[in-house]
């Protein structure tokens, strides 16, 4: 027999799903598709120091992207961000979302190492699993999104693994990131980026500079969260230094509904997954010669 069901009766099933369980929940059970997972592998020695990968089904010289979750350095959990990594390699995209360090137990620049030892073994061992070396991309949301401009524009932190952003990271994706949020407020952010004379290190926009990576930068024009300025300002900055970048704002669109709208169940709300997926597809690969 076949059932049909509208669509007022599938938003009230939703709505229910919602109430009895939390919304992360709900993306994670209905992220399913043509991909395998492999937990837990080790990048460095620290117990938070794993990382997951997504591999599409047939993969082979697929994109790779680098996702760094958010949790305003504090929090946050691979496991969290299962429908991210479904949703990019269900089409095609190998998809690889490693745990970092974040405070107490680490406080700057000590996530930043950490985000650049897991791009290093990405880069080491993206083609075991049907990825191209010369098509990674770093991406994250909020603070991940943070930790990802870093390694785009500042060269220091993947230096000690022998690799450099202008020739090894394809683009870079930021979706509602803290790229120039001076000055704080928040006391733990205090501690997290320590003293003040010393903050102007902390900003990826001051690490602008020619030849940085193509950028997709989006936020949400109703982010309370994280201001929508930081988006438009970095986005400005790379215009300037002559470097590509392309920018989205979407309307009504708040923090968390930004990476939401990853999930096929909210994408009906913006579309950033697909516009991040299209600059994915679009990018050309870097080019191994050079310093």
């Amino acid at each position: 027999m076949r059932v049909l069901v509208s669509g007022g009766v599938m938003l009230a099933a939703m709505l229910v799903a919602l109430a009895a369980c939390s919304p992360v929940t709900v993306l994670n059970g209905v992220a399913r598709g043509p991909f395998t997972v492999t937990h837990n592998i080790a990048y460095a020695p620290n117990p938070r120091e794993s990382l997951d990968v997504y591999k599409p089904a047939h993969a082979y010289n697929a994109p790779v992207v680098v996702f760094y979750y958010g949790g305003s350095w504090q929090d946050g959990d691979k496991a969290m961000y299962r429908f991210v990594g479904a949703a990019l390699a269900s089409k095609g995209v190998l998809t690889i979302i490693p745990n970092y360090r974040v405070y107490p137990q680490a406080v700057f620049p000590g996530f930043l190492k950490d985000s650049a030892a897991a791009f290093a073994w990405a880069h080491a061992h993206a083609a075991d699993y049907g990825g191209n070396p010369g098509r990674m991309f770093v991406m994250g949301h909020s603070a991940g999104a943070y930790n990802a401009a870093m390694l785009a524009l500042d060269p220091q932190w993947l230096a000690p693994f022998g690799l450099s952003p202008h020739r090894d990271i394809a683009g870079f994706i930021g979706l509602a990131g803290p790229y120039d949020f001076l000055p704080l407020t928040d006391p733990v952010l205090k501690t997290i980026f320590g003293p003040p004379d010393e903050l102007a290190r902390t900003q990826p926009i001051n690490f602008v500079s020619p030849g940085a990576p193509p950028a997709f930068l989006a936020a949400g024009t109703a982010d309370h969260t994280v201001s929508p300025g930081n988006t438009t300002r970095l986005a400005k900055r790379l215009a300037q230094a002559g470097d590509c970048v392309t920018v989205k704002l979407y309307p009504g669109i708040n923090h968390t509904k930004l990476i939401g709208a990853f999930s096929p169940l909210l994408r009906w709300m913006a579309p950033v997954f697909q516009d991040s997926l299209a600059f994915i597809h679009h990018t050309p690969p870097k080019q191994r010669s050079g310093p």
